[in-house]
Order: C-alpha cells, then structure tokens, then sequence
C-alpha cells in the first residue's frame, strides 16, 4: 500500500492540470465568489432629464450616480435611454409630479432604486419598464439560456478532437488533402447545427414555461446566438488541442464555464463587482451575450444600440478559431511529415 501511495502521488505531480485544478482552483473560486457574491447596490447610473433636470442632479446623492443631464430631455427620451440600457434610472422632470423611469431588467438594481424612491413619498412617481413586476424568472432566464448552450456547446466541442486523438484516428485526418481550418470547421458544424437547434427549443421553453417576454427583433437576436455559439464552438475546440484526453478536456471546460455564473452579469450586477475581479468578467462570452439576450428579449433594444457587443463576440470568436487552427496545425504537421503508409498502419481499422 506504502508503494501504492507513492506511485499516486508522483503520477499526480506529472499531471500539472490535475494539481492546478485541485490547488489553484479552488483558491481562485474562493477569491472571485467571495468579492462577485453581493447582492448590494452602490451606484445605480441615472439621467436627469427635463427643465430641472440640474437640480435633480445636484441633489441625487448615495445610490443614483448622475451620468446625464439633458434639460431638453422628456419622458419618451427617459425610456429610450433605458431601451438602449444607456442608464438604468431615468427622471423627468416635464411631468408633475416627476417621474423616475426604472430599468426593472436589472433585478437588483431596479429593486434598490426603487427602494430609495420609494421613500419620497408623493414627490415622485415610479415606473418600472421592461419588468413591471420584478418578476426574478424574467431576468434569470434570458442569460441562463446561454450558461445552458455553453455546457452543451463548449463540453462537446472539448471532446470532439480529443476522441479523435484517444482513438488514434488524428493519423487519418493528417493524411487527408484538408487544412486544419477545413479539418475543424467540419468537426464543429454538425455541432453548431445541433447547438442553434437546442437554442430555439430552450428558448421557446422558457418563454412557454415562465412567460418571459420578447418584444426585440428575432433576427438581431439570431445573428447575435450564433456568434456566441461559434465562439463557444470555438473555444471547446480550443481546448480540445491542448488535452491529450477527455479528462482533461472537461477539466479545462469546467475551469472556463463555472466563474462565468457569477462574473457575467447573470445573477450579479456587475457595477457591484470591484474593478479588480470585475475586468475577468469581460475576458467572458457570457457576459456579452446576458446584454444581447437581456437587451432584445426584454427591452427590445436594436443593434444600433447592442452593435459593441456584436463586435466583441465577433473578435472573440475571431481570435479563438485561429488560436484553434494554429494549435491543431502544430498536431497535424508533423504527423504529414511522415510517409502516408506509417502513418495508416499507425492508425486503427
């Protein structure tokens, strides 16, 4: 049993991704789960708008952080403001008495302002958009469809060439006349195709299923999926080139898929995560997509509006499918290097 033990522990040593997943791991949860996990709300961007919108602003103090002023601005410029999820408060003052539009796509949020309005009594009145009821399913589930689709999507994608490389069959594609962007968009096709289908059908179900509404465009919305799902692809394939075996595939996928739960933005806001976790958060597809999804489903935002975050999914998926091409090409190279016949015989039947 002695010698057992110490086998176990020199094979653990050799396998660097298993140590790092058992050691720095966990202390990585710990620190970014223990400063993303609040629920408190400290500066809620607001817009003062209206003939006294100066005055609104001079004395908005604690939560609301004043961020536009506009003395011409109206009501229907309040709402556009939060359709664009420009701010998430906005008050009029062209009406009596003023009224304080609220964002209600953003739960925590919204409930603070409107919590602290509230105490105003009768000097204001509060319309909540988007979420009249603060109802928690509608801000969940737009965001949870995409955590969903990236289990399914990055976890398949991981093990995709990594079966190819345990079966002995990567022999077979460093033979055949394709490039390695050939060789990967053929494995990840099938698996897009798939993954767009699963979407529409979560989708449908958790509008059926909880009543979440989608009052944007189908079409922005789809062009906006299926960036994120290539992405996904992509960085499942990714991961796929630098494991030797499935454990270690997953291993990588659950590192990259369990902090995105709380530093996308799906479950906290991410103006009360500090700044010095709050930057991984962009690094994330989630956290673009729970603005898209949010933004289209709820708000009915448009693309001239959501146009940046189109544009970060873009170079994201950009930057992971040549990071994937150029890894896997270091597989297959020198594997065309040998003679066509080694490299059969090598290969099973």
């Amino acid at each position: 049993m002695r010698a057992m033990i110490l086998k176990e522990f020199r094979e653990l040593r050799r396998d660097r991704r298993t140590m790092a997943m058992i050691i720095v791991f966990p202390l990585l949860l710990l620190i970014i789960f223990g400063y993303a996990a609040t629920f408190d709300v400290e500066d809620v961007p607001t817009a003062a708008l209206g003939p006294q919108a100066q005055l609104v602003a001079d004395q908005a103090v604690g939560l609301f952080d004043v961020i536009t002023i506009d003395t011409d601005g109206t009501a229907d410029t309040a709402r556009t403001l939060l359709r664009d999820g420009d701010v998430q408060v906005a008050i009029a003052t062209d009406t009596q008495p003023p009224t304080a539009f609220v964002d209600g796509s953003n739960l925590f949020a919204a409930q603070a302002a409107v919590g602290a309005l509230g105490r105003l009594g009768d000097q204001i009145t509060v319309d909540v958009l988007f979420n009249p009821d603060l109802i928690t399913s509608w801000v969940l589930v737009p965001p949870l469809i995409g955590y969903i689709m990236m289990f399914i999507g990055t976890v398949v994608a991981a093990i995709g060439l990594v079966k190819e490389r345990e079966n002995g069959t990567l022999e077979q594609l460093a033979v055949m006349p394709l490039s390695p962007s050939s060789v990967i968009m053929g494995k990840i096709t099938p698996y897009f195709i798939v993954a767009a289908i699963d979407m529409v059908v979560v989708t449908l179900l958790g509008m059926l299923l909880f009543g979440v509404p989608f009052v944007g465009s189908v079409a922005v919305f789809a062009v906006g999926v299926a960036i994120f799902l290539f992405v996904l692809l992509g960085v499942g394939v990714l991961i796929s080139t630098v494991s030797q075996n499935t454990g270690q595939a997953i291993q990588l996928a659950i590192f990259f898929l369990v902090p995105q739960i709380l530093l996308a933005g799906m479950i906290f806001p991410l103006s009360s995560i500090p700044w010095a976790i709050r930057w991984i958060s962009y690094l994330f597809p989630l956290t673009y997509y729970t603005t898209i999804s949010k933004g289209i489903m709820l708000r009915g935002a448009g693309l001239d509006s959501l146009w940046p975050q189109y544009v970060v999914l873009a170079a994201m998926a950009a930057f992971v499918f040549t990071a994937a091409v150029l890894r896997f090409r270091r597989d297959l190279v020198p594997r065309r290097h040998r003679k066509p016949d080694a490299a059969a015989d090598g290969a099973p039947a």
